[in-house]
């Protein structure tokens, strides 16, 4: 069976944290998708249909990054400090140290498999470290995915019923257009 890469789907919810819950699964499931190829990782060309595979997923993964990364920095984390205090400052300066690893580690990754890409094979060093690194990406993700889901959104919760989340919200609709 091939490799699907599903229609990027919308969003539908109206408060911030269904959107980043959204923005959650949408960028897990193209980071599955990087590592089902690299699961494949030998000294071999990738298949066209990998090739396919691994450009739209390293290219939503990266946007999906991005956008999830400036809706929290830039909307919901300084409000949260400024509603909530210093209990969150801990938690919130991880995520954010999170975000920038994982752009770090993405990049890593792209320009393997850009390579791997552009040269037909990867060299054993460079295959283990494509390895590594997705692997490191996937339990960076999976780890930050649980902090904001366990930590973040049920603080944020709390803020739901102030204008300010309707306010986040509105800046996250108006970012996506």
């Amino acid at each position: 069976m091939g490799i699907q890469i599903g229609a990027k789907p919308d969003s539908g919810f109206d408060d911030p944290i269904g959107m980043l819950t959204d923005c959650h699964r949408r960028i897990e499931h193209f980071l599955n998708i990087i590592v089902v190829v690299v699961g494949r990782a030998q000294s071999r060309a990738l298949s066209e249909e990998e090739k396919e595979a691994i450009h739209a997923s390293l290219q939503y993964f990266r946007m999906g990054g991005q956008r999830h990364t400036a809706d929290e920095e830039q909307s919901l984390f300084p409000r949260m400090r400024a509603e909530l205090g210093a209990g969150t400052l801990e938690e919130l300066e991880r995520l954010e140290d999170d975000h920038a690893e994982a752009a770090d580690l993405h990049a890593a990754v792209e320009d393997l498999y850009l390579k791997w890409i552009s040269e037909g094979a990867l060299n054993e060093v460079d295959t283990r470290q494509l390895v590594s690194d997705t692997q490191s990406l996937k339990q960076l993700y999976e780890a930050h995915i649980q902090v904001e889901e366990k930590l973040v959104f049920p603080r944020a919760a709390q803020m739901l019923k102030s204008e300010t989340v309707q306010a986040i919200g509105r800046e996250f609709r108006a970012r996506r257009r």
